[in-house]
């Protein structure tokens, strides 16, 4: 199980800092993970604060609620639940609106590291990938039953991989041959064979890798489903704070908060009054400072953008 595995929190300090408008306020922390982030946020929280976390993970809810690490805090609750589903979650529990939101996306260094969760070519282990591994279909469930046309759009498309059809070809062959995939280094050895060059340092895996983990969690629609719930529950003047660490999951985050941080105007009646409000100021794009890259190289590619809400609901 995950309990054994360290987790280091990207931007700690940075995403609490820009979070925490009002101490006596409500905030969501949608990706539990190990806590690091909920548990600086509770310590900046009056007594009156409140903090409800989310995680898809049932390890990440063991950690929270079982053993030594567990939040015994009244002012803490967690869902066991994809931060998609937080406005119904929350309006559930009488809660209609919060002074901050925060996303910290992608995987845990204990995900990554426990090779029974299948989310690494460095180690042996079935290819499942799910966060959530009570629910849905795994990698190795996919790539069973899906066809070459499928595979190679997964691929391209999530994991931005040149390589894509050769890749999809060869698992399908795998597959058609009576051997389907079915562990990680199995994954790992095909794609070695089949990618033939590869950027200096990088894995002939990590895109195929990455593209199967988003695939299969749906990460990127769970996110764009997050953004806009975030944003019906963000009170005036609080704040939104999303944490990426690929440029697909980046990309989503700052087109919605620029779509959020502009008027719509009736072109047919340019002097009308605008059709949509802004509803988002734009604050802070942070990356990771060299300290804290040489400390913990997973943080590199980490971006932090804040954005705050403005006026009332549309």
């Amino acid at each position: 199980m995950g309990g054994g595995f360290r987790h280091t929190t990207v931007l700690l300090n940075e995403a609490i800092d820009a979070l925490v408008v009002d101490p006596a306020g409500t905030y969501v922390d949608g990706t539990f993970g190990r806590g690091g982030h909920s548990r600086l946020l509770l310590s900046r929280l009056a007594p009156t604060g409140r903090l409800i976390a989310f995680d898809k993970d049932p390890e990440a809810i063991a950690a929270a609620t079982t053993g030594e690490g567990a939040i015994n805090d009244p002012r803490f609750t967690i869902c066991h639940a994809a931060f998609s589903q937080m406005r119904d979650q929350l309006t559930a529990r009488g809660v209609e609106h919060v002074d901050g939101v925060l996303l910290d996306l992608g995987i845990s260094s204990p995900q990554i590291d426990d090779p029974a969760r299948g989310f690494s070519f460095r180690f042996d282990g079935p290819l499942d990938m799910r966060m959530d591994p009570t629910r849905g279909e795994s990698a190795a469930e996919f790539l069973e039953r899906a066809d070459e046309r499928l595979i190679a759009q997964v691929v391209r498309d999530y994991g931005e991989e040149r390589f894509a059809s050769p890749i999809s070809k060869a698992i399908v062959a795998r597959r058609e041959s009576g051997s389907p995939l079915r562990t990680t280094a199995e994954l790992a050895e095909l794609l070695a064979r089949t990618v033939k060059s590869r950027e200096p340092g990088q894995s002939p895996a990590t895109r195929t890798f990455q593209a199967l983990r988003i695939f299969v969690n749906a990460e990127l629609e769970e996110l764009e489903q997050g953004l806009s719930a975030a944003l019906a529950l963000l009170a005036p003047a609080g704040r939104l704070v999303v944490i990426s660490f690929h440029s697909l999951e980046d990309r989503i985050v700052k087109t919605f908060i620029a779509h959020e941080s502009r008027e719509e105007i009736d072109r047919r009646a340019p002097f009308a009054p605008p059709t949509r409000e802004l509803r988002l100021r734009p604050l802070a794009r942070i990356k990771p400072s060299e300290g804290e890259i040489a400390a913990n190289p997973r943080s590199r590619s980490a971006v932090l953008r804040v954005a705050e809400r403005l006026g009332a609901d549309a």
